[in-house]
């Protein structure tokens, strides 16, 4: 799915507002079909109802892991509210959940919004295609109330879902973006956007720490950073244009081997993909250097190879950011090993990268739109 200088730190800790994530386990090889996800949804219930922190004005929601490398928060929509799971996604601006008019089998396991029950609900009659990398949303513009925690978008527009193909088998509702207003398909205004407009966050930025622990500790924060989740400084990156939270990359080494992004290249930070994507002839290089066996959609790698493969090096802004293969190399659910690598089918005038959540795992990432800019550090 592509599918997205601070100052006073300290001073506006205490008007952040986190929502802890958590890492979803693949299910795709696991459960399959609809009875099985359905049993195993009835099985894994869960309760969405928020804790508050006693000691700041931060607000904490507890979420259920399903998927390996998916990040997914709490929020709810509509008066009274109705709860929805959503990917907080840089990569894209839209904000959608299912509705009961969706007749897909992708809904049917999902949460739908109920638009009858909420006395906030306002319709439009713009309908509207968003297509994912893979997936697609056809959607209806709508307008409600919408709640990230404690933060509250009245009359917020976002769209509830009429069809979607590609989402069956990822037990996610909907995808919550964060990217630039320039980037939303439906010409809504992102949520970020009414809640800076509205003055509802101290500051214009909003952090991602991605824990690896396969269960809690994943935060999304708005209105400024939390110190606490990443070692050592801020390395600030200028994106290459204001409208997209893309940055230059300067080269991806190994054995101080340039091996792609030869005198430079582009690349999305983006927290609604899963992977490190890049172009097809590269992507495959690296995966010959790593000594990878293609299957299926897959390119293994024998699991004790992660003992003696080296990082592969990351450099932005001049800052290099090694990833080791314990990262880039995950175990699925039969016990092999395969790489994170893979191609990024959006084509582009110039080499481009994105860098998921495996990239984000490792490094605290902080969006700045005051500035323009992404702060990456070592994640705690």
């Amino acid at each position: 799915m592509k599918w997205i200088v601070l100052l006073g730190l300290l001073a506006f800790s205490e008007c952040i507002v986190k929502i802890p994530l958590r890492r979803m386990k693949t299910m795709r090889n696991t459960v399959s079909g609809k009875n099985m996800l359905n049993s195993f949804l009835k099985e894994h219930t869960y309760s969405l109802s928020q804790i508050s922190s006693p000691v700041s004005n931060l607000t904490i929601h507890p979420l259920r892991n399903i998927m390996d490398m998916l990040y997914v928060g709490n929020i709810t929509i509509g008066t009274p509210p109705q709860e929805f799971q959503v990917v907080f996604d840089t990569g894209s601006s839209d904000l959608w959940v299912p509705s009961v008019f969706c007749q897909s089998l992708a809904c049917a396991t999902k949460v739908m919004f109920i638009h009858l029950r909420s006395s906030t609900f306002r319709p439009t009659q713009k309908v509207f295609n968003i297509e994912y990398n893979p997936g697609r949303m056809k959607g209806l513009l709508v307008y409600d109330t919408v709640r990230i925690g404690d933060l509250v978008s009245t009359d917020q527009p976002f769209c509830i879902s009429l069809l979607e193909t590609g989402f069956e088998s990822i037990p996610f509702d909907g995808i919550l973006g964060l990217n630039y207003p320039n980037i939303s398909v439906s010409g809504a205004i992102p949520i970020f956007d009414n809640l800076k407009n509205e003055g509802a966050i101290s500051e214009p930025v909003f952090a991602f720490y991605l824990s690896k622990d396969k269960r809690e500790g994943s935060v999304v924060m708005f209105g400024g950073v939390d110190h606490r989740y990443y070692k050592g400084e801020l390395n600030w990156i200028p994106l290459i244009q204001a409208g997209n939270w893309i940055v230059n990359m300067d080269r991806i080494s190994m054995k101080r081997k340039i091996i792609a992004c030869t005198g430079g290249c582009e690349a999305l930070v983006d927290t609604g993909t899963a992977l490190i994507k890049g172009p097809r002839r590269l992507v495959n290089n690296i995966q010959k250097l790593i000594g990878t066996t293609p299957q299926d959609s897959k390119h293994y790698v024998s699991c004790s190879a992660v003992k003696t493969l080296p990082s592969i090096i990351f450099t932005i802004n001049g800052i290099n950011y090694p990833v080791p293969a314990r990262a880039y190399i995950l175990k699925d659910s039969r016990g092999n090993c395969y790489t994170t690598f893979k191609e990024n089918r959006v084509r582009t005038s110039r080499e481009t990268w994105i860098l998921g959540d495996v990239f984000l795992r490792l490094y605290f990432s902080v969006f700045d739109r005051g500035n323009d800019r992404i702060g990456l550090a070592q994640a705690v």
